[in-house]
C-alpha cells in the first residue's frame, strides 16, 4: 500500500497599523537631497498610489523626521545609489519602520518637484552623469518646509470599468492624480478632491456600513455628520452600534434582505455619501461589493477607508462655514537651494 505524504503551508501576514510616510530623494552616493517629506492620509495598507498624500508632513515629531533623514541617507549610501530614490516608511508609537525602497523615480517626483521648486529630474540626471550634489545645490539633506499645504489626490476610473472592485487595498487601482494647494489645510484638500472629480454634498443622507474592527472609529465621524445636519443610515449591526453610542442611525436593509434596501435609497437620492469598509470578501455577489458598485455607477461619493471618511467630514464642516477659496500660483514657488 502506497503512503501519500501531504504538506500544508500556511502564510501568516502581520500588519503594522500606523501612519505611512514617503520620501523622494536625490543621492550622489555620498550626500542626499530631500526636497520634502510626505505623509499619507490613509494609514498603511492602502497602496501609496491610491493614497492621498500631504506635503509637508504635519503629524510626525522632530525625532521621527530626523530618523527619516538618517535612514534615507544610510540606505542610499549602502545601495550606492546615484540618482532618484524613493523610500516608504511606517510610523507606529514613535517607532520608524521601512516598508519599501525603490532606487528609481516614483510617481510623486513631479508632484514634489512642483510644490518645492526643486527640479528633481534635472538634478538626478546631472548626478547620474557624475556631478556631486554639493556642486549643484547650496545645501544637502532635508530642505526647510514651505509655508503652504499641497495634496496629491488619486483619480480613479471605476465608472468606466464595470464589475471592478472599488475598495482600496495593497493593489494599485488609480489611473492618475491631481494636486490641491493652499495656505489652508482644508482648502488644499478640497481643491484636490474637486480636481479628482469628487463632488461633496453639503446635506442629505450618509450610509455607514463598516466591518466590525472599524465600528468604534466611525462613531465620531457619524456624530459630526449628524451635527452637520446629515441623516444617518446604517446596516443592522452598524446601526445598532451607533445607536448604542447615541448616534441616531436609521436602519436600512442590505441588498440580500429585500426591499426597500440600500440600493433603493441610493436610487431615490436619499443616500448622498457612502462610507463602507470591506468585510470578509470582495466577490461580486456579496452585499458590500454590490453597494460599492451601485454607488460608483450612480455617482455617489464612496469612501472605503475610515481615514478618508474622517478627512471628508472635516472638509464638509469647513465648507459649511462658507470660507472663500484662495488662488495659489505655483509658478511663484522658488527654491534658493539650487545654485544659480
Amino acid at each position: 500500500m502506497q503512503r501519500i505524504s501531504m504538506i500544508i503551508l500556511f502564510l501568516i501576514d502581520k500588519y503594522i497599523v500606523g501612519k505611512e510616510i514617503e520620501v523622494d530623494a536625490i543621492s550622489d552616493g555620498e550626500d542626499i537631497l530631500i526636497p520634502g517629506i510626505m505623509e499619507h492620509i490613509e494609514r498603511a495598507g492602502v497602496h501609496s498610489g491610491d493614497s492621498i498624500s500631504l506635503y509637508p508632513a504635519r503629524n510626525i515629531s522632530k525625532y521621527i523626521e530626523d530618523r527619516i533623514v538618517e535612514y534615507t541617507h544610510k540606505i542610499a549610501k549602502e545601495l550606492e545609489c546615484k540618482g532618484l530614490i524613493n523610500v516608504q516608511f511606517i510610523v507606529q508609537n514613535e517607532e520608524l519602520y521601512v516598508i519599501e525602497v525603490n532606487p528609481r523615480g516614483s510617481r510623486t517626483v513631479p508632484f514634489l518637484s512642483k510644490v518645492t521648486g526643486v527640479p528633481m529630474v534635472e538634478l538626478a540626471t546631472m548626478v547620474s552623469l557624475g556631478y556631486r550634489l554639493k556642486d549643484l545645490v547650496n545645501t544637502v539633506g532635508l530642505l526647510p518646509k514651505k509655508d503652504f499645504y499641497a495634496f496629491k489626490v488619486p483619480v480613479f476610473s471605476f465608472e468606466k470599468l464595470p464589475d471592478v472592485e472599488v475598495s482600496l487595498g495593497p493593489e494599485m487601482k488609480s489611473t492618475g492624480e491631481v494636486m490641491g494647494i493652499s495656505k489652508d489645510y482644508y482648502i488644499a484638500l478640497y481643491k484636490g478632491l474637486v480636481a479628482s472629480g469628487t463632488k461633496l454634498p453639503l446635506e442629505g443622507g450618509v450610509l455607514f456600513t463598516v466591518a466590525d474592527p472599524d465600528k468604534n472609529e466611525i462613531i465620531p465621524i457619524a456624530e459630526k455628520f449628524e451635527k452637520l445636519g446629515f441623516k444617518i443610515y446604517a446596516t443592522s449591526k452598524t446601526a445598532k452600534h451607533l445607536n448604542f453610542y447615541q448616534v441616531a442611525a436609521n436602519h436600512v436593509k442590505k441588498v440580500s434582505e429585500g426591499s426597500p434596501n440600500i440600493i433603493d435609497l441610493i436610487r431615490k437620492g436619499e443616500i448622498n455619501i457612502v462610507i463602507n469598509t470591506p468585510t470578509k470578501g470582495r466577490q461580486p455577489q456579496r452585499d458590500g461589493f454590490l453597494i460599492r458598485r451601485f454607488a460608483v455607477e450612480n455617482k455617489v461619493p464612496i469612501f472605503t477607508s475610515v481615514d478618508t471618511a474622517k478627512a471628508v467630514v472635516e472638509i464638509i464642516e469647513f465648507l459649511k462655514q462658507k470660507r472663500e477659496l484662495d488662488i495659489f500660483n505655483i509658478g511663484e514657488i522658488d527654491n534658493e537651494t539650487i545654485r544659480r
